[in-house]
């Protein structure tokens, strides 16, 4: 743990409060600040969390907007709940006005602070959040991509038989229906992913959809998705604090291509401390730059 580390939870709902315990497990953060426009909700989940902080030292607890903006770490999960056959550009202009207010009610916001975005459309969220908080756009990102390439290494470590830790492969572009697997650029212990003979036979095609469709699926069956995020933002937060500059595919601004979306991305104390343009298939880069291009257009008529 981090001596006087603090890291802000912004909204208490099953996204918030389950990275709230997420961050208690890992315990890499002396304190934990639950924030909400409702308190009840907020006192409620206080209660609950603190029944598992005896686990560690971490002390969980309430706290004000303004609070949240001096925090090392503010993950901002406040956004309208994604509703069954929604897309995730449909929730901009709800989601919006809650960003406006919330980066709005923190403000100033420490000028150190690192804000991570997990509400959806986590890209456009991402690239308003940069505009709206004064801070360097490195200090500002969402989770973008982690979790799709999470979903993607458990069914290929399924498929070939190996550790999930043992594969390296990246869904990219935008965390939505534009996003692409890089398929030329993965590998497995240094062999190159479709080398493999079971992953020859694989229909990519089918692999892209079921890696995409997964959180739609979820939220069909039971209205939400919230432990593989809670695990992405938990690591992600440790990556921050520790300083441990692990590559993660994470929604950042690309200087090249002008647009937020995700890439893989160094991740440090500083925020996203440097960008890895990989080496992509021709139709990979296509599929990048209009992801891209797709993101520019919507993002101009609010940022």
């Amino acid at each position: 743990m981090v001596s006087s580390s603090r890291v802000a939870v912004i909204g208490a709902g099953s996204v918030g409060a389950t990275i709230a315990y997420a961050l208690l497990m890992r315990k890499v953060a002396s304190e934990i600040l639950l924030v909400d426009i409702v308190p009840e909700v907020v006192n409620g989940q206080v209660l609950d969390l603190s029944d598992s902080a005896f686990l560690g030292s971490t002390v969980v607890r309430g706290g004000t907007y303004k609070e949240a903006g001096q925090c090392d770490v503010i993950v901002v999960t406040a956004g309208a709940k994604q509703n069954p056959g929604e897309s995730r550009t449909e929730l901009i202009g709800r989601n919006y006005k809650i960003l406006s207010s919330v980066i709005g009610s923190m403000q100033p916001i420490q000028k150190d602070a690192i804000i991570m975005l997990v509400a959806n459309p986590v890209d456009i969220l991402t690239s308003i959040a940069q505009k709206l908080s004064g801070l360097p756009k490195k200090q500002v990102f969402g989770s973008g991509t982690y979790l799709d390439s999470g979903r993607l290494r458990l069914l290929l470590s399924q498929k070939l038989n190996v550790s999930e830790s043992s594969i390296h492969a990246y869904v990219l572009g935008e965390h939505g229906d534009s996003q692409f697997i890089a398929w030329d650029a993965a590998h497995v212990g240094g062999k190159p992913l479709l080398s493999f003979p079971v992953i020859q036979e694989l229909d990519k095609d089918q692999v892209a959809k079921e890696v995409a469709g997964k959180a739609y699926e979820i939220i069909k069956l039971k209205g939400a998705t919230y432990f593989g995020i809670a695990a992405c933002v938990s690591s992600l937060t440790q990556c921050i604090l520790l300083n441990q500059r692990h590559i993660r595919p994470l929604s950042v601004y690309h200087e090249k291509l002008g647009a937020v979306l995700s890439v893989p991305a160094v991740i440090g104390r500083n925020g996203i401390e440097e960008i890895f343009d990989i080496p992509l298939a021709k139709d990979e880069q296509a599929k990048l730059e209009q992801s891209a291009s797709t993101l520019k257009e919507i993002c101009a008529k609010y940022v």
